[in-house]
């Protein structure tokens, strides 16, 4: 993608990704489902996810899978009230854009 992915769209993005698994999804499954929109490294999600954690968007849990221990990612209440907002916004910002691009060749 040639267009720069601000932080309140990786937030939005990464946010979106988790809220798809209700008991919470761990860091590599989030790479690869973010990556179905945006190109992203690990080394960019795991700020990410810190971020929403410390805004309290995100609740973090670990677990033994296989003797190891496997850290997990959940949407909050109050992540849920900003994914919510994030996608209010989205669609309005990606209509006034979708408009301004009708007609072009």
């Amino acid at each position: 993608m040639v267009f720069n992915t601000g932080s309140a769209l990786l937030d939005a993005i990464v946010l979106a990704a988790v809220s798809k698994e209700p008991e919470g999804t761990y860091g590599y499954k989030i790479t690869q489902d973010v990556r179905e929109a945006i190109e992203i490294s690990e080394s960019t999600l795991y700020p990410v996810l810190r971020r929403l954690q410390k805004d309290d968007c995100l609740e973090v849990y670990d677990m033994e899978i296989a003797g190891r221990n496997r850290r997990y990612y959940k949407v909050t209440p109050q992540g849920r009230i900003q994914l919510q907002l994030y996608c209010s916004e989205w669609k309005n910002y990606s209509a006034k854009i979708s408009k301004i691009f009708e007609g072009v060749a």
